[in-house]
Order: C-alpha cells, then sequence, then structure tokens
C-alpha cells in the first residue's frame, strides 16, 4: 500500500463539507487503492457535529481509510497536508452579492494562508506537494488572499479556486437541450469568477450524437438560446437555488470541488479542457496573478 495522503477539509460540519467528506474518503478523488488521513476542521462551535462526522466515516468501514481526525486549532488541522480543501467560511445567504461577503472573509483566509506556510508541507522539486483548492465564495478572491499569504513557502500555482460548479451547470444544460447525457459534451468554457460577471462560453464545446461529434450551438440548434439563456440559466443558477432551498448548493458544489481535485491530479484526456480559476500568466489579456477562470487542459499537475 502506497505511502497515505493527508486530506484536510475545512468547514467539515457545514453542508458542503458534510458532502465532501465521504466522496474523497471512498476514492473518488485520489483513488479507492490510495490510503487517506481525514483532517476535519472547523470552529469549535462545531465540535459535537464535527465529532458525529468522525463517527460516520468510521462506521462505514473503508478500507482505504486509515486515519480521521476531528480539531478545532488551524495548527492540528494544516500540520503536514498533503491536499487541502478549503471550503469553510462565511455563508452567502438570500439576497446576499458575493461582494458582501468579502470583509469577514478576508481574516479567515488571511490567517489559513498563514498557517499553511506555517504548517503544510513545503514543496519538492518540481512537483507540489501541497495542492489547495479554494471552494468558499467569493473563491477567486478567497484564493488570491490566501496564496499571497502562503507565498513564503507555497507557490501560487499550488492554489486554485472552484469554477467547476458553474462548468458543471453549463454542461447539464447543453446535455438537457441536446437531448444527450452529460459525458457527451465537453469543452464548455467558464470564463472570469464564480459570480454574476462570469461568461459561460459555448462556442468551443461539442456534443456527440449517434456517435457524431458536432459544436455545441449546431448540436442544440438554437442559436438564441446559446447566446442568452443558456448564459443566464448558468450565471444565476446558484442564487435560484439559495430563494428555493434557503441555503447554498451543497452536494453539486461538493461533487464539482471532487471533480477539480481529480483533474488537476490527473490531467484531462488529449483534447478536452474543463474550467479552473487559477493564478493568471497573462494570458488571454488577463492580468498576471489574478485568479480567473480559464480553459485548463492535460497535463493539469504539472502546468495550469
Amino acid at each position: 500500500m502506497s505511502t497515505a495522503l493527508r486530506v484536510l477539509i475545512t468547514g467539515a460540519a457545514g453542508q458542503i463539507g458534510y458532502s465532501l467528506v465521504l466522496q474523497i474518503a471512498k476514492g473518488d478523488v485520489f483513488g479507492r487503492d490510495t490510503p487517506i488521513e481525514l483532517v476535519l476542521f472547523d470552529i469549535p462551535l462545531m465540535t459535537n457535529a464535527l465529532e458525529s462526522i468522525q463517527m460516520e466515516l468510521i462506521d462505514c468501514a473503508l478500507s482505504n481509510l486509515i486515519g480521521v481526525e476531528a480539531v478545532t486549532s488551524e495548527k492540528e488541522a494544516f500540520t503536514n497536508v498533503d491536499f487541502a480543501f478549503l471550503a469553510g467560511s462565511m455563508p452567502r445567504k438570500e439576497g446576499m452579492e458575493r461582494n458582501d461577503l468579502l470583509a469577514a472573509n478576508v481574516r479567515i483566509f488571511k490567517s489559513q494562508g498563514k498557517d499553511l506556510a506555517e504548517f503544510a508541507k513545503p514543496t519538492t522539486k518540481l512537483i507540489p506537494i501541497i495542492e489547495v483548492l479554494v471552494v468558499s465564495n467569493p473563491a477567486n478572491t478567497n484564493a488570491f488572499i490566501c496564496a499571497k499569504y502562503a507565498a513564503r513557502k507555497i507557490p501560487a500555482r499550488n492554489f486554485s479556486a472552484l469554477t467547476r460548479l458553474d462548468h458543471n451547470r453549463a454542461v447539464a444544460q447543453i446535455a438537457l437541450k441536446a437531448g444527450v447525457t452529460a459525458d457527451k459534451v465537453k469543452n464548455v468554457i467558464v470564463w472570469g469568477n464564480h459570480s454574476n460577471t462570469q461568461f459561460p462560453d459555448a462556442s468551443h464545446a461539442t456534443v456527440t450524437k449517434n456517435g457524431v461529434e458536432h459544436k455545441a450551438p449546431f448540436a442544440v440548434g438554437d442559436s438564441n438560446w446559446i447566446e442568452n439563456e443558456f448564459i443566464t440559466t448558468v450565471r444565476d443558477r446558484g442564487g435560484v437555488i439559495i430563494e428555493k432551498r434557503k441555503a447554498c448548493s451543497a452536494f453539486s458544489a461538493a461533487k464539482a470541488a471532487c471533480d477539480h481535485m481529480y483533474d488537476w491530479i490527473t490531467g484531462t484526456p488529449l483534447g478536452s479542457f474543463i474550467s479552473m480559476s487559477v493564478p493568471s500568466d497573462g494570458s488571454y489579456g488577463v492580468p498576471e496573478g489574478l485568479v480567473f477562470s480559464f480553459p485548463n487542459g492535460q497535463l493539469l499537475r504539472d502546468s495550469n
């Protein structure tokens, strides 16, 4: 058996965290034969909830889950982690814009960036040992802040932010409209931020119908829908879900986080790409260092 990966989930007692832990524990991200040590972190007020999740994970009797820790101190949480899913922050509530979250979350992600630099594993050779996915909104801004304060030890390229949920939503909408399953749609792009300024782009997407690959606009057969309703549906989906369930997306966000990390580690098939928010290298005219959602393709682990 290979060396165990130490995987941190912050905000583990929250809705997204609770939806995330089992997917990671049973091997959906790192493989079913990869031993995992899960570290569940949340605020002290959530101690009982953390401990109950720890019990549930033990009760799943997973052969690859060799340890589960429930902790409430950042030092315990971040020490020697290999991968981190940062899902803990001030939650978005009905009627709240993402910029309303910024002030509270700056303090959280500044502190966590410093703790990553202080306690997480360092980079070894050219392959980043610690990889950090920021799930909590505003994710791009939170990732930028966290990377800034972790920079003395961890390079910015080890950080990314979640736009995979928007990407998955875009894939699903095209699949529904074209009358195919989601696996028949590829190369959708979400540009920008996980916010109402994002741009879901189907112009490079393809749809396979009856064994033949078509450009998505042709497969859908409705250019007005592609240029209008498709964009607003994907862009506003999170707000609609909050309005209906009085809480943010949970298991779809957790699934997207797992998809994101899996593709970040393993890469994508030749000729296909997915949407990830990463620090810009200046491509597409985006200012260098800005965390922005781009199309990211094969060999993701080596290069953004």
